[in-house]
């Protein structure tokens, strides 16, 4: 069974993410651990608290959305629905956290176009942002921005 995991980083050490089981499960459902798995993604959603973003919801990917072996790109549509959804049921609390991605390599790491996308995201988001590529294997690449940067974040919890 999946546990959540915490990520941080030493240029930013009051800031945390957390990112709990579940939405850690739907991802995993989408890494490309098969030559046939096209690339998938969605949204985070969660909760601010603080300098702290705590994920409770990935949501998977949606018919229309455009998939191959080494592209996504994420139709806003529906993930925009499920997110205001989720923000009017809590009295909103949930929000837009940030993105998510596959990568079909073992040690995942942001593209150009990846870089492009993400700065368009920081520059409408005045809220810091996360952003997380799942790898074939275990391993994700996890950032979050800061101003108009993005800083890159290590597993702190589990070790």
């Amino acid at each position: 069974m999946r546990t959540a995991i915490v990520w941080g980083a030493e240029q930013q050490s009051d800031r945390k993410i957390l990112v709990e089981a579940e939405p850690l499960q739907t991802m995993d459902k989408y890494r490309q651990d098969r030559a046939d798995k096209a690339e998938a993604g969605g949204i985070l959603l969660g909760y601010r608290r603080g300098p702290y973003l705590h994920v409770v919801q990935a949501t998977a990917p949606q018919i229309t959305d455009q998939r191959s072996r080494y592209r996504f790109d994420r139709a806003a549509h529906y993930h925009q629905k499920i997110a205001m959804e989720r923000w009017r049921g809590s009295d909103s609390t949930i929000d837009y956290l940030g993105e998510w991605h596959t990568h079909p390599e073992i040690k995942p790491s942001p593209s150009n176009i990846d870089i492009g996308e993400w700065s368009k995201v920081i520059k409408r988001q005045s809220k810091p942002m996360m952003f997380l590529i799942l790898g074939l294997s275990g391993d994700t690449w996890v950032g979050m921005s800061l101003g108009q940067q993005l800083i890159r974040y290590n597993i702190i919890w589990p070790k």
